[in-house]
């Protein structure tokens, strides 16, 4: 079949479908929308026609899907988290309930982010629990 990248586009559900087996030498996996068909068949495509991806790439994918996901990090009671906002450091107290800030209490970290900024944040987030903290 030959399939290149400009033809992907304007390709039926079967004919997706078909190039899916003649591409990953498998059937697609079952309910994958055309949109997202187009998208791994083009990828692949360009990925073959500049040499495959990267072997350290093939690596850190190949470890992240065996070591599965990340663990949350787990808070213990009596715990700190602090956070500069606007020049000023908040504190907040973990507790078994939730959490304390300003002399309230909280029953999410995300309530308490909110409280600090007047918008909403992700608490985990906010506070530099997840990547991408502010």
């Amino acid at each position: 079949m030959g399939v290149s990248v400009s033809d992907i586009q304007s390709m039926s559900r079967d004919l997706l479908l078909d190039a899916w087996s003649e591409v990953f030498k498998a059937p697609a996996p079952k309910g994958m929308s055309q949109p997202f068909m187009r998208y791994f068949l083009s990828f692949a495509i360009q990925a073959r026609a500049a040499g495959g991806l990267p072997k350290g790439f093939l690596k850190k994918l190949d470890k992240a899907a065996r070591s599965g996901p990340t663990p949350k990090p787990r808070l213990a009671e009596g715990g700190r988290l602090l956070r500069e906002w606007n020049g000023t450091t908040h504190i907040v107290e973990v507790c078994d309930n939730g959490f304390r800030w300003n002399a309230q209490d909280y029953r999410s970290l995300s309530a308490v982010a909110r409280a600090i900024t007047g918008a909403r944040w992700s608490g985990p987030r906010f506070f530099g629990l997840k990547q991408g903290a502010g």
